[in-house]
């Protein structure tokens, strides 16, 4: 979605606290494996205490109207705000959850520059961070005759495998492209939460690419077969709380919370509602299988840039559906 007058830096808080965790081995260089599958090199506790906080931070949209004033002013407030947040909560990880730049505004050759000037107050404080695809991080390039770009110059945008390359080769980066099969969809992966001393999983963050920009907004078949499979694989008991993020909220988002400007009321919790839900084109059974699925504790999406900031249980309590705000396991 586009910002609309205004820009603010999202940010979802969520306190990670260890109830339960599945016995692994470790692997060379901290690796784990789980049931006899190399789980990954994923993060850890910084210490014994029983939380790991992520900062969330949704549609920053780098770059937007890069050809005046306002576009460059807003990516440098972004940064202050991003850069204020990490300094003061101090997270153990950070997920940037879309739309980072709004690549409709952007020539080919500047994409890269704007990506990183999203992740980069993550990257210079060394925060472990991860990255998942919206739909305008790899929108079509709009012509605008104040953009400095002639009519006559390729208008190519930067692919989500480039943007993704990129990412995954700054420091302190977990973010991955995802298997081959899923392609054109990228950014599908997971990043385990390990204890302090690597012996113990105790959380596992879960990453989809919702589609948009170049892609049909939905989540595939092959995406809900390759999470399925894959959370089966590393916590087939469902022992292990999971987390999952994408961007383009589910239709049932649109079920799930407060209607435009109604009060935010128990089970809810948040302080913004000023707009409607956009959900994705089309629902193939992301929400059924994630709803069966008992160790799915939170969904965090967005798409709303500054006017929606809730967290809903939904079909009883089993997820909370988050948007821009907070929550605790």
């Amino acid at each position: 979605m586009m910002r609309s007058g205004c820009r603010m830096s999202l940010v979802m808080w969520i306190r990670v606290w260890v109830m339960v965790a599945a016995v692994v081995d470790v692997l060379g260089g901290g690796c784990l494996i789980a049931a006899g599958m190399e789980v990954g090199c994923g993060v850890r506790f910084k210490d014994e205490v029983a939380s790991f906080k992520v900062a969330i931070f949704a549609d920053l949209h780098y770059g937007e109207n890069a050809w005046d004033e306002w576009g460059p002013r807003q990516d440098v407030n972004s940064t202050a705000v991003q850069s204020f947040l990490l300094d003061h909560e101090r997270p153990d990880f950070v997920v940037y959850l879309g739309d980072l730049i709004t690549a409709n505004n952007l020539p080919c050759h500047d994409a890269v520059l704007h990506w990183f000037q999203a992740v980069g107050p993550a990257v210079d404080r060394k925060i472990p961070f991860a990255s998942v695809f919206g739909n305008h991080d790899d929108a079509s390039f709009e012509w605008d005759p104040h953009s400095g770009v002639g009519p006559d110059e390729p208008l190519q945008t930067t692919s989500r495998t480039e943007l993704m390359d990129f990412d995954m080769s700054l420091p302190s980066s977990y973010s991955s492209s995802g298997p081959k099969t899923l392609l054109p969809s990228v950014s599908n992966f997971f990043v385990p939460i390990a204890s302090s001393d690597g012996t113990r999983i105790v959380a596992i963050m879960y990453f989809l690419d919702s589609g948009g920009g170049s892609m049909a907004e939905f989540i595939s078949a092959d995406q809900i077969a390759w999470f399925t499979t894959t959370a089966s694989k590393f916590n087939s008991d469902a022992s292990i709380p999971e987390l999952v993020f994408w961007h383009i909220p589910s239709i049932a988002y649109t079920r799930s919370g407060p209607k435009p400007n109604q009060p935010i009321e128990a089970p809810c919790v948040g302080s913004i509602n000023d707009e409607s839900i956009a959900p994705q084109e089309t629902e193939w059974g992301i929400m059924n299988v994630l709803t069966n699925r008992s160790s799915v504790k939170v969904l965090g999406t967005n798409s709303i840039f500054w006017s929606i900031s809730c967290c809903c249980s939904y079909l009883f309590g089993s997820i909370f559906f988050c948007r821009c705000s907070c929550i605790q396991l």
